[in-house]
C-alpha cells in the first residue's frame, strides 16, 4: 500500500490529516498509511500529501514509527504537538479529514489549533481506497485466514461435555495465538444448542451436551488485518433436521460463491444464496446480509447485501456467510473469506465441510 493511493479519490484535499485520540478513538487509516506492525500511536497524527507522509508522535512510539520508513517527527509536549501541526499545514489551505473516525473532541481541538483552514470530509475517499487490497494486504489477509482455518481442528479436539461457551471461546483465541495470530479480530462467538440461533450471541455459561449444535464465529488478527470465519458442527450425532439445515446453508454458500467475480453486483450474489434458502421450508430464516468486506476492520465495508448495489472489484476481500436461524432450537451459519478476482475468486479460508461435522 502506498499512501498516494488515497489521492486517487481525495482529489479535493491538498493534504490529508489523520488524527488519533486515546485508545478508544484510534483511526485505522493511521495503520493503513504507515503499515506499522506495532504501537498504539495514541495522540499522534499523520500529514500526507502526494509527495510525502510524515508521522508526528511522542518518544513512546519513536522506534516503532521509524521502523515504517516514513518521515518521523517527535514532540515532547502538547505545546510542541500543536506547533508541529500548525507548521506542517502552514502552506495548506484545504485539509482532508476522516470525519467517520474523528472524535468531536479532536475536531474541536483542530478548530482551535488551525482555525484558518478549510476542512473537507475525505472519509468516503479513504473507504474507497481501502476496499481494494494490494499484494501486501492480501498476504496478511491470507495468513489471518490460514491461522483461523487451521485453529478450529484443535478446538474441536478439545470439546468435552460440560464445557461452557466461555471456555470454548477462550480455547479458540488460545489456539489462534498459538498458530501465529496477534490476537482475535473480534470477540469470539461460541454458541451451543438454542443459543446458536442468535447471530450476534455473546458466550455465556451454557454447558455443552450431546446433540448440541456448536456454532463458532471467530477470526484471527495478523499484522492489523482480520479474518472472519464461522463453522457449525454438532457435538455427537446430528439430528435429521440439523443435517438438513446444514446441507441447505452449505449449498447456498457454494452456489453464491460460484458467481463472485469482478463487476458482479453484490446484491445478485446475496440473492443467489437467499433464493436457495427461501425455496425451502426455511423461507425467511436467513436474516442478515450474505457478506461484508474484511481488512483492517472485520467489517471493512459493505459487499453482499439485498438492499445495496455494490459492484465487486478485483482484489476486494469479502465474506460469504449464509445462515438459517430457528429461534429456540438452533442456528447454522457457514462463513468463509474470499478474494475477488477478475474472472472468479480465491478462497483464502480453509472451506467448510460439505456435511456437518459430528464431534
Amino acid at each position: 500500500m502506498t499512501y498516494k493511493n488515497l489521492f486517487n479519490f481525495a482529489r479535493e484535499a491538498e493534504a490529508i490529516l489523520i488524527m488519533n485520540g486515546g485508545e478508544n478513538s484510534l483511526d485505522k487509516t493511521f495503520r493503513y498509511i504507515t503499515q506499522s506492525k506495532g504501537g498504539l500511536f495514541e495522540g499522534s497524527f499523520i500529514v500526507a500529501n502526494l509527495n510525502n507522509a510524515t508521522i508526528y508522535t511522542s518518544v513512546l512510539e519513536e522506534e516503532t514509527a521509524r521502523n515504517t520508513g516514513l518521515d518521523v517527527k517527535i514532540f515532547h509536549s502538547r505545546k510542541e504537538y500543536e506547533e508541529m501541526m500548525k507548521e506542517s499545514l502552514m502552506n495548506i489551505n484545504t485539509v482532508g479529514l476522516n470525519y467517520s473516525s474523528l472524535s468531536l473532541e479532536n475536531y474541536k481541538n483542530l478548530l482551535r489549533i488551525i482555525p484558518d483552514k478549510e476542512f473537507v470530509d475525505v472519509s468516503v475517499s479513504i473507504s474507497e481506497s481501502r476496499k481494494i487490497k494490494d499484494a501486501t494486504e492480501i498476504k496478511y489477509l491470507k495468513e489471518a485466514a490460514r491461522i483461523a482455518s487451521e485453529s478450529i481442528e484443535k478446538v474441536y479436539d478439545s470439546l468435552k461435555a460440560g464445557m461452557t461457551e466461555k471456555e470454548v471461546a477462550a480455547i479458540v483465541v488460545y489456539e489462534m495465538m498459538r498458530n501465529g495470530a496477534d490476537g482475535p479480530s473480534f470477540s469470539t462467538i461460541a454458541a451451543f444448542g438454542e443459543n446458536s440461533s442468535q447471530p450476534h450471541y455473546s458466550p455465556g455459561e451454557r454447558k455443552l451436551k450431546k446433540g448440541d449444535v456448536v456454532l463458532i464465529d471467530y477470526g484471527a488478527l495478523y499484522n492489523g488485518y482480520c479474518s472472519d470465519v464461522t463453522r457449525t458442527a454438532c457435538f455427537g450425532k446430528a439430528s435429521e433436521e440439523i443435517s438438513e439445515v446444514y446441507s441447505i446453508v452449505y449449498r447456498a454458500q457454494q452456489e453464491a460463491m460460484k458467481i463472485i467475480k469482478q463487476d458482479v453486483n453484490g446484491k445478485d450474489v446475496d440473492l443467489r444464496a437467499r433464493n436457495i434458502i427461501d425455496s425451502t421450508k426455511y423461507k425467511d430464516t436467513f436474516i442478515h446480509s450474505l457478506g461484508h468486506g474484511i481488512g483492517l476492520d472485520v467489517h471493512d465495508h459493505p459487499a453482499l447485501s439485498p438492499n445495496l448495489d455494490f459492484p465487486l472489484k478485483e482484489n476486494m476481500a469479502i465474506t460469504d456467510e449464509p445462515g438459517i436461524y430457528l429461534p429456540g432450537k438452533f442456528g447454522v451459519r457457514i462463513e468463509d473469506d474470499v478474494i475477488v478476482k477478475k474472472d472468479g475468486f480465491e478462497l483464502i479460508s480453509g472451506g467448510a465441510s460439505k456435511e456437518i461435522r459430528e464431534l
